[in-house]
């Protein structure tokens, strides 16, 4: 008997939404006019969907009062503030693309972002963790051509909306008649490993869709309230927290402007959060709280973790400490608007805490040879590819990126390794440029993590390659100890021994408080590697 290839499309009994997000917010807000939409408690914000419908009306009237045509670029820069999801609404119903600019950008990525997508309205905060927007922008406005005006939501915002008196309810309804399900909405910077990020092309049709049937898997409801402590501008908060939320009658809770574990807590016991989402790092960050137990946590039924591989030992505490009996693990690309699979609530247990679940309505997913392009045989490791109405528009003004990540038959090569099931479940084993090739033999880092999650000495791990002169590369953990624990690497050998292939056990270590990590919170690997290629002298291996 022919063992199956790994492809899977998702079911289509469900259809897709064929509106624009401004039809969809609409449609919601009649429903459930009096629901709560939005809470931001760090600026004593809470709204209904009748109230930020409302709000969201009057800030496109003043999109439209400034200039702001069809198919313009308006930049937001700021941390998580409910002014960005009034931008976001707003910036929908008058047809601009939305371009997303990491808070942490210093002046030469600021400056690529806004020549890059021609931004001609920005909204920034004055400032986030010490860095000074204004100062910055001082610094790079005049290579910036296409900037015409910027408004610093903390003095400038309530001017701003009063602009809207000057366009009328009719001018915005005629505008929003000449949208399209799959008009350009949003550019979402990707992080790019070398050189410059690229921006991803994101339509209505991408983001919406992917929102509502994240939701559907996650079972929101109107009575669901959302604890996202994830930054908006990544899709991970804008879309599978606002979008997934608004097109269920949800409500999101943003427990403070960036993330801060004790504050999370704390939200989600006075809000009553159902649902809280986070990539794992967070989640390990929660769970490392000192009275994390002395927190109500009981509402919590429900959340996603995603944006970097999952331990199955955090996945076992998130569920039986913090009481998400169904958190799901969710996984894809911005250029895939996001998710391809997810884990559903009720799929047993084993298969919520090893895999990253099946593949999405309405998507097709397949596991291809790097080298050849030919799909696999269930159960072999290859590249996850992803087709369906997910798939980005393009990166914005690079035809020559678009054509290498996209192949002719519209599939998104996602540079991930990954190996699908019999029953289906894609399990994520590293990203291809990550593999560690030790003398001819392929080593899966995430493999080696979860084997070291399992010691009770560790409290965080990292696994990477080092240039080896003679092996091509050889395996190094960065490791963070539980608290109070002292342990040596020679003992982490010990007991990696007899338990693991030889050539899997790591022959560097390195004893950390903290990692390098991006602002979402995911781990640098790349910086790892430098400083240990540096720290170990292997720059003439290299």
């Amino acid at each position: 008997m022919q063992t199956p290839t790994s492809y899977a499309r998702g079911p289509m009994d469900a259809p897709l939404l064929e509106e624009t997000i401004g039809e969809r917010l609409r449609r919601v807000t009649a429903r459930f006019p009096d629901r709560e939409a939005l809470v931001v408690r760090h600026q004593n914000y809470r709204a209904s969907y009748r109230e930020l419908s409302e709000q969201v009306e009057v800030a496109a009237r003043a999109l439209i009062a400034n200039g702001v045509g069809k198919g313009d670029r308006v930049g937001i820069w700021a941390p998580n503030r409910y002014e960005w999801v009034i931008v976001q609404f707003a910036t929908a119903r008058v047809g601009a693309i939305l371009v997303t600019i990491n808070p942490a950008y210093k002046a030469d990525e600021l400056q690529y972002a806004l020549r890059k997508a021609g931004v001609s309205l920005l909204f920034c905060a004055r400032g986030f963790r010490g860095t000074d927007y204004v100062a910055m922008l001082d610094q790079v406005r005049g290579q910036c051509p296409a900037l015409r005006d910027v408004v610093v939501l903390d003095e400038e915002w309530r001017p701003f909306l009063a602009e809207s008196r000057l366009v009328d309810e009719r001018e915005l309804r005629q505008r929003e008649a000449r949208l399209d399900p799959g008009d350009a909405i949003n550019v979402q910077y990707t992080s790019g490993t070398t050189g410059f990020p690229k921006g991803a092309t994101l339509s209505h049709r991408n983001i919406l869709n992917n929102g509502y049937f994240t939701g559907k898997m996650l079972r929101y409801s109107e009575h669901d309230r959302v604890c996202a402590p994830v930054p908006f501008y990544h899709t991970f908060g804008m879309v599978l927290a606002n979008l997934a939320a608004m097109t269920h009658g949800a409500c999101v809770v943003v427990p403070g402007e960036s993330f801060d574990a004790r504050d999370v807590l704390v939200t989600v016991e006075v809000e009553r959060c159902t649902s809280l989402y986070g990539v794992p790092t967070m989640f390990i960050a929660e769970l490392a709280q000192p009275d994390m137990e002395s927190f109500d946590l009981t509402s919590l039924r429900t959340g996603i973790m995603a944006g970097a591989p999952c331990p199955v030992e955090v996945m076992k505490q998130v569920r039986s400490r913090m009481h998400i009996e169904e958190i799901t693990i969710a996984c894809g690309m911005t250029e895939t608007a996001p998710l391809s699979t997810q884990t559903s609530v009720d799929d047993p247990v084993e298969k919520r805490v090893t895999t990253v679940g099946r593949v999405h309505p309405h998507v097709e997913v397949k596991i291809v040879d790097p080298s050849s392009g030919a799909t696999v045989p269930r159960g072999t490791p290859g590249e996850q590819c992803t087709r369906g109405y997910g798939v980005m528009l393009g990166y914005w003004d690079d035809a020559g990126a678009t054509s290498k990540a996209i192949d002719a038959d519209g599939w998104m090569h996602s540079g991930d390794l990954a190996v699908m099931d019999d029953e289906g479940y894609v399990s994520i084993v590293g990203r291809i440029k990550d593999m560690i090739i030790r003398g001819g033999e392929n080593i899966y880092p995430r493999e080696v993590e979860e084997f070291l999650y399992r010691l009770p000495e560790i409290d965080q791990v990292e696994v990477i390659g080092v240039p080896s002169e003679r092996y091509g590369e050889e395996v190094m953990a960065w490791v963070r100890l539980r608290e109070g624990v002292t342990v040596s690497s020679e003992d982490l050998i010990a007991a990696c021994r007899g338990r693991m292939a030889s050539y899997k056990i790591p022959r560097y270590w390195k004893f950390v408080d903290s990692f390098p990590m991006t602002i979402t919170g995911k781990t640098q690997k790349y910086r790892m590697r430098e400083i240990a290629t540096e720290e170990l002298g292997l720059a003439v291996a290299a």
